[in-house]
């Protein structure tokens, strides 16, 4: 083939690439929508319920890194086919399961197939981009169809109810998943490098040790407070990731190889995608609990009110690659970081009665301001793996955001709750003070002191995007440097 063709081809597959990552991020997104339609048809019991939300996403995280991993062993395309196929016929099974423990047997299962989606996607669009500047624009568009994803999510889901019973919702990864399977081995590149030793199997269960409990752990506390089982998931996840990573650190050809740390520009950048999105889930979670509950509105409309803060990590997402070509891409991630502490201060100022007008607007400040790291923290942490390590660099930067996010939610979640409690309001939840209120007086109260809360962890999460702002710039002056035209796979970019 010609440079053209090559081009082409590569940008078709990319295309490809991205109905992959809006299915990703759709799929979280959907499934809180048909709860109630769930709920009336399978009777499922208050664990269950909880399960058929979690379980997606407990597997999805447990998974990544043995799956990362899998694809540099038998080729990422063929990863990619395989998950697609499983998620296709799962998605059936899950839209007509008749009982609840079938439907959350499902979900485990799609949790497994979604883990191959985006390592798949992030490695394969590094394996067809070997341009490092072709390379950040193509992950600058996975950025962005990831959000897109998040932001119609609640907007197709919500449509489909309003005319189809609860399982159509899990049926908008079938037609994905056979464009997938038709045009995959027409666009997406078959000969990427791979390793032929096989996976350590101690390895992947101790990832899954780590992952599982970890996440589980996060999610309770921010739902119902730091218990002892709460708190012993996280400290056992994390007893058993520092297992996880003494193996590595012995076997000759380790799952995850973490000498990739040593290096700076991968480690930095791993560290900012977590403490991004650390403060981005936080705020989706307490700000979605405020449109509800405090301002009384429905999911769907209180979906469309946080849409438009998806569009500004798109935009962000992909003006951050062109940005990086003139400035320093630390300092355009430092710049972005701070527009985003700003969009934090916005939303201090959040009171039970404001405009949302004030909310839309902080809420797109924030994300527009993360796009940028999102993009090119992602570009690096894929860039400066060598090539028969991206699959598994993929997964770790994709897995880096859903920790983050965990335990964004459950800190800043609790930071919300603990002023809630704090105020006296004789409840642990709003949603509990709210059906126990008897008066006017005491629902005005009770809003109020949960939009205290969220003043409180608006204004922790802008100290600490500045501060993550600082630290980038700092710790990155020495060592980057303006994208060049091309440089060679397996550098730093």
């Amino acid at each position: 083939m010609t440079t053209t063709q090559t081009s082409r081809r590569a940008w078709a597959g990319l295309a490809v690439l991205c109905v992959v990552a809006v299915l990703a991020s759709l799929e979280l997104t959907v499934t809180h929508l048909a709860l109630p339609a769930i709920d009336a048809d399978l009777r499922p019991s208050g664990t269950q319920l909880l399960w058929i939300v979690d379980v997606y996403a407990f597997l999805l995280a447990g998974s990544m890194l043995a799956l990362g991993a899998a694809g540099d062993r038998i080729g990422r395309r063929r990863l990619l086919m395989i998950g697609a196929a499983a998620y296709g016929v799962l998605s059936v099974l899950a839209a007509w399961a008749p009982t609840a423990e079938t439907l959350i047997a499902a979900r485990a299962l799609l949790g497994v197939a979604g883990a191959t989606l985006m390592p798949s996607t992030l490695s394969l669009t590094a394996t067809m981009f070997r341009d490092a500047r072709q390379r950040a624009v193509a992950v600058g568009v996975v950025i962005a169809s990831v959000s897109g994803g998040t932001a119609i999510g609640p907007l197709v889901g919500g449509a489909m109810l309003e005319r189809f019973w609860w399982g159509s919702v899990f049926l908008l990864g079938v037609p994905v998943m056979v464009l997938i399977l038709a045009l995959g081995p027409i666009l997406l590149p078959a000969g990427e490098t791979t390793t032929t030793t096989r996976i350590d199997v101690v390895s992947v269960g101790l990832s899954m040790g780590a992952v599982l409990p970890l996440v589980w752990g996060l999610k309770e506390i921010a739902a119902g407070g730091a218990g002892w089982a709460a708190v012993t998931g996280v400290v056992g996840g994390a007893v058993v990731g520092v297992l996880f990573v003494g193996r590595q650190r012995v076997l000759a050809d380790p799952m995850v190889d973490v000498r990739l740390f040593r290096d700076p520009a991968f480690s930095v950048a791993v560290a900012t995608l977590a403490a991004g999105i650390f403060v981005l889930w936080g705020a989706n979670y307490y700000l979605a609990q405020y449109l509800q509950l405090v301002r009384g509105l429905s999911p769907l409309l209180a979906g469309l009110c946080t849409a438009p803060s998806a569009a500004g990590v798109i935009v962000g997402s992909l003006l951050a690659p062109r940005l990086a070509r003139r400035v320093r891409p630390s300092v355009v991630i430092g710049v972005g970081l701070t527009v985003s502490a700003a969009g934090f201060v916005l939303l201090t100022q959040l009171t039970a009665t404001s405009g949302l007008g004030l909310l839309v607007a902080g809420s797109v400040t924030v994300s527009a301001g993360l796009g940028p790291m999102m993009a090119l923290a992602t570009d690096q942490v894929v860039g400066a793996a060598p090539p028969e390590r991206a699959g598994a660099a993929a997964a770790l930067s994709s897995m880096a955001p859903q920790l983050g996010g965990a335990l964004g939610i459950a800190v800043l979640g609790s930071v919300v709750a603990a002023v809630f409690r704090g105020a006296g309001t004789g409840a642990d939840t709003l949603g509990a003070a709210l059906a126990a209120a008897e008066d006017g007086t005491g629902l005005a109260a009770a809003r109020e002191a949960f939009t205290d809360g969220i003043v409180l962890a608006a204004t922790v999460s802008a100290a600490l995007a500045a501060a993550l702002a600082i630290s980038v710039v700092a710790l990155s002056a020495r060592r980057d440097s303006v994208i060049p035209t091309s440089r060679p796979r397996g550098s730093a970019a």
